[in-house]
Protein backbone atom coordinates (compact mmCIF):
# COMPACT_ATOMS: atom_id res chain seq x y z
CA UNK A 1 0.00 0.00 0.00
CA UNK A 2 2.81 2.29 0.65
CA UNK A 3 4.91 1.61 -2.68
CA UNK A 4 1.54 2.04 -4.43
CA UNK A 5 1.19 5.36 -2.61
CA UNK A 6 4.82 6.53 -3.36
CA UNK A 7 4.32 5.67 -6.80
CA UNK A 8 1.22 7.93 -7.13
CA UNK A 9 2.89 10.64 -5.65
CA UNK A 10 5.82 10.34 -7.91
CA UNK A 11 3.58 10.02 -10.81
CA UNK A 12 1.52 13.02 -9.74
CA UNK A 13 4.65 15.21 -8.95
CA UNK A 14 5.94 14.19 -12.68
CA UNK A 15 2.70 15.31 -14.53
CA UNK A 16 2.84 18.69 -12.30
CA UNK A 17 6.10 19.18 -13.57
CA UNK A 18 5.48 18.35 -16.93
CA UNK A 19 2.31 20.75 -16.99
CA UNK A 20 4.84 23.79 -15.82
CA UNK A 21 7.15 23.49 -18.61
CA UNK A 22 4.48 23.21 -20.88
CA UNK A 23 2.97 26.42 -19.63
CA UNK A 24 6.54 27.92 -19.78
CA UNK A 25 6.75 26.04 -23.45
CA UNK A 26 3.44 27.76 -24.76
CA UNK A 27 4.41 31.30 -23.03
CA UNK A 28 8.02 31.52 -24.68
CA UNK A 29 7.07 30.13 -28.05
CA UNK A 30 4.17 32.25 -28.29
CA UNK A 31 5.96 35.32 -27.31
CA UNK A 32 9.28 34.99 -29.73
CA UNK A 33 7.27 33.86 -33.13
CA UNK A 34 5.04 36.93 -32.37
CA UNK A 35 7.90 39.13 -32.08
CA UNK A 36 9.71 37.19 -35.19
CA UNK A 37 6.29 37.65 -37.05
CA UNK A 38 5.64 41.65 -36.51
CA UNK A 39 9.89 42.12 -37.37
CA UNK A 40 9.27 40.47 -40.71
CA UNK A 41 6.16 41.93 -41.52
CA UNK A 42 7.61 45.47 -40.76
CA UNK A 43 10.66 43.77 -43.47
CA UNK A 44 7.99 42.89 -45.95
CA UNK A 45 6.60 46.34 -45.71
CA UNK A 46 10.01 48.35 -45.91
CA UNK A 47 11.49 46.11 -48.44
CA UNK A 48 10.83 47.38 -52.09
CA UNK A 49 11.17 44.05 -53.40
CA UNK A 50 9.92 41.67 -50.95
CA UNK A 51 12.22 38.66 -50.67
CA UNK A 52 10.08 34.93 -50.48
CA UNK A 53 11.92 34.11 -47.33
CA UNK A 54 10.81 36.76 -45.09
CA UNK A 55 7.28 35.48 -46.32
CA UNK A 56 7.93 32.09 -45.64
CA UNK A 57 9.52 33.03 -42.37
CA UNK A 58 5.97 34.65 -41.39
CA UNK A 59 3.74 31.91 -42.20
CA UNK A 60 6.21 29.75 -40.11
CA UNK A 61 5.93 31.97 -37.64
CA UNK A 62 1.97 32.60 -37.91
CA UNK A 63 1.95 28.67 -37.56
CA UNK A 64 3.83 27.95 -34.53
CA UNK A 65 1.65 30.79 -32.80
CA UNK A 66 -1.35 28.53 -33.67
CA UNK A 67 0.07 25.63 -33.04
CA UNK A 68 0.95 26.44 -29.62
CA UNK A 69 -2.26 28.38 -29.06
CA UNK A 70 -3.61 24.91 -29.65
CA UNK A 71 -1.80 23.49 -26.65
CA UNK A 72 -2.61 26.01 -24.36
CA UNK A 73 -6.28 25.94 -24.77
CA UNK A 74 -5.73 22.02 -24.42
CA UNK A 75 -3.98 22.59 -21.32
CA UNK A 76 -6.34 24.87 -20.19
CA UNK A 77 -9.16 22.31 -20.36
CA UNK A 78 -7.50 19.40 -18.65
CA UNK A 79 -6.79 21.98 -15.86
CA UNK A 80 -10.14 23.85 -15.49
CA UNK A 81 -13.02 21.66 -16.88
CA UNK A 82 -15.01 19.36 -15.42
CA UNK A 83 -14.83 15.84 -16.59
CA UNK A 84 -18.40 15.61 -16.87
CA UNK A 85 -18.28 18.23 -19.67
CA UNK A 86 -18.17 16.22 -23.03
CA UNK A 87 -17.20 19.33 -25.43
CA UNK A 88 -17.49 17.38 -28.72
CA UNK A 89 -17.34 20.48 -31.04
CA UNK A 90 -13.83 21.05 -29.08
CA UNK A 91 -12.14 17.77 -29.26
CA UNK A 92 -12.90 17.73 -32.70
CA UNK A 93 -11.59 21.23 -33.49
CA UNK A 94 -8.49 21.59 -31.21
CA UNK A 95 -6.79 18.27 -31.93
CA UNK A 96 -7.76 18.86 -35.87
CA UNK A 97 -6.13 22.14 -35.83
CA UNK A 98 -3.14 21.07 -33.79
CA UNK A 99 -2.73 18.65 -36.47
CA UNK A 100 -2.92 20.67 -39.71
CA UNK A 101 -0.20 22.89 -38.18
CA UNK A 102 1.91 19.75 -37.75
CA UNK A 103 1.74 19.71 -41.27
CA UNK A 104 1.84 23.22 -41.74
CA UNK A 105 5.01 23.53 -40.00
CA UNK A 106 7.44 20.89 -41.93
CA UNK A 107 6.12 21.99 -45.47
CA UNK A 108 6.51 25.66 -44.71
CA UNK A 109 10.03 24.48 -43.09
CA UNK A 110 11.40 22.39 -46.00
CA UNK A 111 9.83 25.13 -47.99
CA UNK A 112 12.86 27.64 -46.37
CA UNK A 113 15.34 25.55 -46.68
CA UNK A 114 14.69 25.21 -50.43
CA UNK A 115 14.15 29.00 -50.44
CA UNK A 116 17.81 29.58 -48.23
CA UNK A 117 19.13 27.45 -50.74
CA UNK A 118 18.52 29.10 -54.15
CA UNK A 119 19.09 32.62 -52.92
CA UNK A 120 22.54 31.78 -51.76
CA UNK A 121 23.10 29.57 -54.95
CA UNK A 122 25.79 31.33 -57.60
CA UNK A 123 24.19 32.67 -60.96
CA UNK A 124 26.08 29.92 -62.82
CA UNK A 125 23.80 27.38 -60.03
CA UNK A 126 21.40 25.00 -62.08
CA UNK A 127 18.62 26.56 -59.18
CA UNK A 128 19.54 29.98 -59.97
CA UNK A 129 16.60 30.33 -62.84
CA UNK A 130 14.43 29.58 -60.08
CA UNK A 131 15.25 33.05 -58.19
CA UNK A 132 12.91 35.64 -60.21
CA UNK A 133 9.95 32.58 -60.17
CA UNK A 134 9.75 31.99 -56.31
CA UNK A 135 7.92 35.52 -55.53
CA UNK A 136 5.63 34.95 -58.45
CA UNK A 137 4.26 31.41 -57.22
CA UNK A 138 5.54 31.54 -53.23
CA UNK A 139 1.72 32.21 -52.59
CA UNK A 140 0.11 29.43 -55.49
CA UNK A 141 2.17 27.19 -52.94
CA UNK A 142 0.81 28.16 -49.81
CA UNK A 143 -2.42 27.84 -51.06
CA UNK A 144 -2.04 24.45 -52.47
CA UNK A 145 -0.10 23.60 -49.06
CA UNK A 146 -3.25 24.52 -46.84
CA UNK A 147 -5.94 22.65 -49.27
CA UNK A 148 -3.66 19.34 -49.18
CA UNK A 149 -3.09 19.81 -45.07
CA UNK A 150 -6.51 21.05 -44.45
CA UNK A 151 -8.15 17.54 -46.83
CA UNK A 152 -5.30 15.13 -45.39
CA UNK A 153 -6.19 15.84 -42.02
CA UNK A 154 -10.05 15.63 -41.80
CA UNK A 155 -10.03 11.90 -41.62
CA UNK A 156 -9.37 12.75 -37.78
CA UNK A 157 -12.24 14.36 -37.36
CA UNK A 158 -14.84 11.72 -37.18
CA UNK A 159 -12.27 9.93 -34.76
CA UNK A 160 -11.85 12.19 -32.43
CA UNK A 161 -14.63 12.07 -29.39
CA UNK A 162 -14.73 13.48 -25.84
CA UNK A 163 -13.16 11.12 -22.98
CA UNK A 164 -16.57 10.13 -21.13
CA UNK A 165 -16.02 9.85 -16.88
CA UNK A 166 -16.21 6.00 -17.50
CA UNK A 167 -12.87 4.04 -18.26
CA UNK A 168 -13.12 2.94 -21.67
CA UNK A 169 -9.89 0.38 -23.02
CA UNK A 170 -10.85 1.38 -26.79
CA UNK A 171 -10.04 4.85 -26.58
CA UNK A 172 -6.89 6.35 -27.18
CA UNK A 173 -6.52 9.54 -24.99
CA UNK A 174 -4.01 12.38 -26.50
CA UNK A 175 -5.65 14.50 -23.51
CA UNK A 176 -6.99 14.58 -20.72
CA UNK A 177 -10.66 14.96 -21.63
CA UNK A 178 -10.52 13.88 -25.23
CA UNK A 179 -9.60 10.71 -27.38
CA UNK A 180 -9.44 8.68 -30.62
CA UNK A 181 -11.82 6.39 -31.16
CA UNK A 182 -10.28 3.23 -32.84
CA UNK A 183 -9.64 2.52 -36.21
CA UNK A 184 -9.52 -0.27 -39.44
CA UNK A 185 -6.44 -1.81 -38.48
CA UNK A 186 -6.31 -1.48 -42.95
CA UNK A 187 -7.29 2.46 -42.81
CA UNK A 188 -4.78 2.93 -39.54
CA UNK A 189 -1.87 1.80 -41.04
CA UNK A 190 -2.84 3.68 -44.58
CA UNK A 191 -2.91 6.89 -43.23
CA UNK A 192 0.20 6.05 -41.16
CA UNK A 193 1.82 4.57 -44.18
CA UNK A 194 1.27 8.11 -46.00
CA UNK A 195 2.40 9.74 -43.33
CA UNK A 196 5.15 8.25 -42.82
CA UNK A 197 6.47 8.41 -46.57
CA UNK A 198 5.56 12.10 -46.44
CA UNK A 199 7.61 12.95 -43.06
CA UNK A 200 10.81 10.72 -45.17
CA UNK A 201 10.33 12.70 -48.27
CA UNK A 202 10.22 16.19 -46.72
CA UNK A 203 13.06 15.45 -44.17
CA UNK A 204 15.05 13.99 -47.14
CA UNK A 205 14.23 17.30 -49.12
CA UNK A 206 15.73 19.39 -45.89
CA UNK A 207 18.84 17.11 -45.47
CA UNK A 208 19.86 17.07 -49.30
CA UNK A 209 19.44 21.02 -49.70
CA UNK A 210 21.38 21.38 -46.23
CA UNK A 211 24.08 19.77 -47.47
CA UNK A 212 24.07 21.40 -50.62
CA UNK A 213 24.02 25.00 -48.96
CA UNK A 214 26.67 23.97 -46.57
CA UNK A 215 29.08 23.00 -49.39
CA UNK A 216 28.29 26.21 -51.34
CA UNK A 217 29.44 28.29 -48.09
CA UNK A 218 32.29 26.17 -47.28
CA UNK A 219 33.47 26.50 -50.81
CA UNK A 220 32.68 30.05 -50.68
CA UNK A 221 34.80 30.70 -47.55
CA UNK A 222 37.72 28.89 -48.84
CA UNK A 223 38.36 31.62 -51.60
CA UNK A 224 37.23 34.32 -49.06
CA UNK A 225 39.96 33.23 -47.06
CA UNK A 226 42.48 33.29 -50.02
CA UNK A 227 41.59 37.34 -50.50
CA UNK A 228 41.92 37.99 -47.14
CA UNK A 229 45.18 38.69 -45.01
CA UNK A 230 46.19 35.58 -42.70
CA UNK A 231 45.63 38.35 -39.63
CA UNK A 232 41.98 37.91 -41.41
CA UNK A 233 41.85 34.67 -41.60
CA UNK A 234 40.89 33.65 -38.37
CA UNK A 235 37.66 35.80 -38.06
CA UNK A 236 34.44 33.97 -37.95
CA UNK A 237 33.15 34.93 -41.38
CA UNK A 238 29.63 35.09 -42.68
CA UNK A 239 29.46 32.29 -44.41
CA UNK A 240 30.46 29.88 -41.42
CA UNK A 241 28.15 31.77 -39.08
CA UNK A 242 25.35 30.92 -41.88
CA UNK A 243 26.39 27.52 -42.19
CA UNK A 244 26.12 26.81 -38.40
CA UNK A 245 22.71 28.32 -38.74
CA UNK A 246 21.53 25.97 -40.86
CA UNK A 247 23.17 23.35 -39.34
CA UNK A 248 21.47 24.05 -35.89
CA UNK A 249 18.01 24.63 -37.17
CA UNK A 250 17.99 21.34 -39.64
CA UNK A 251 19.32 19.25 -37.13
CA UNK A 252 17.47 20.08 -34.02
CA UNK A 253 14.33 20.15 -36.10
CA UNK A 254 15.07 16.50 -37.52
CA UNK A 255 15.91 15.27 -33.88
CA UNK A 256 12.56 16.78 -32.60
CA UNK A 257 10.65 15.43 -35.74
CA UNK A 258 11.35 11.55 -35.29
CA UNK A 259 11.55 11.72 -31.48
CA UNK A 260 7.92 12.82 -32.14
CA UNK A 261 7.38 10.70 -34.89
CA UNK A 262 8.61 7.29 -33.19
CA UNK A 263 6.31 8.29 -30.14
CA UNK A 264 3.56 8.29 -32.07
CA UNK A 265 4.25 5.47 -34.63
CA UNK A 266 3.85 3.11 -31.34
CA UNK A 267 1.48 5.00 -29.61
CA UNK A 268 -1.07 4.76 -32.77
CA UNK A 269 0.20 0.98 -33.85
CA UNK A 270 0.25 -0.39 -30.57
CA UNK A 271 -3.14 1.68 -29.23
CA UNK A 272 -1.92 2.31 -25.90
CA UNK A 273 -1.29 5.64 -24.37
CA UNK A 274 0.53 6.53 -20.86
CA UNK A 275 0.27 9.95 -19.19
CA UNK A 276 3.12 10.89 -18.56
CA UNK A 277 4.41 10.04 -22.06
CA UNK A 278 2.07 11.84 -23.27
CA UNK A 279 2.83 14.55 -21.88
CA UNK A 280 7.01 14.41 -22.66
CA UNK A 281 5.53 14.12 -26.43
CA UNK A 282 3.81 17.43 -25.64
CA UNK A 283 6.76 19.09 -24.86
CA UNK A 284 8.90 17.54 -27.50
CA UNK A 285 6.30 18.02 -30.83
CA UNK A 286 5.81 21.75 -29.51
CA UNK A 287 10.15 22.14 -28.71
CA UNK A 288 11.09 23.12 -32.32
CA UNK A 289 8.19 25.49 -32.85
CA UNK A 290 9.37 27.39 -29.16
CA UNK A 291 13.45 27.36 -30.15
CA UNK A 292 12.99 27.76 -34.14
CA UNK A 293 12.02 31.73 -33.56
CA UNK A 294 15.14 32.07 -30.95
CA UNK A 295 17.28 30.61 -33.29
CA UNK A 296 16.28 32.65 -36.45
CA UNK A 297 16.13 35.98 -34.24
CA UNK A 298 19.65 35.26 -32.64
CA UNK A 299 21.03 34.88 -36.10
CA UNK A 300 19.40 37.86 -38.20
CA UNK A 301 21.85 40.80 -38.23
CA UNK A 302 19.26 43.04 -39.15
CA UNK A 303 17.29 42.25 -36.10
CA UNK A 304 19.80 42.34 -33.68
CA UNK A 305 20.90 46.07 -35.00
CA UNK A 306 17.38 46.63 -34.82
CA UNK A 307 17.07 45.99 -31.09
CA UNK A 308 20.41 47.54 -30.29
CA UNK A 309 19.39 50.30 -32.06
CA UNK A 310 16.44 50.65 -29.80
CA UNK A 311 18.12 49.77 -26.71
CA UNK A 312 20.61 53.21 -27.25
CA UNK A 313 17.27 55.36 -27.95
CA UNK A 314 15.56 54.14 -24.80
CA UNK A 315 19.17 54.65 -22.88
CA UNK A 316 19.34 58.04 -24.37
Amino acid sequence: MCFYFATMMITLSISITFKICQFLQVGIGVSANTFLLLIRILMLLLDHRPKPTNLTICHLAFVHIMKLFTVLFLLSSDLYESPNVRNDFKCKALFYVGRVMRRLSICTTCLLSVLQAITISPSTSWLAKFKHKCTKYILHFYLIVWLLSVSLSSNLISYTVPSSNVTQTNLLHVSKYCSLSPMNFLIRNLFFTLTISRDVFLVGVMLFVSAYMVMLLSRHRKQCQHLHSSSLSSRVFPERRATQTILLQLSFFVVMYWVDMIISSSTVLLWTHSPLIQDFQTLVVNMYATVSPLVLISCDKRIINMLQKCGKITIN
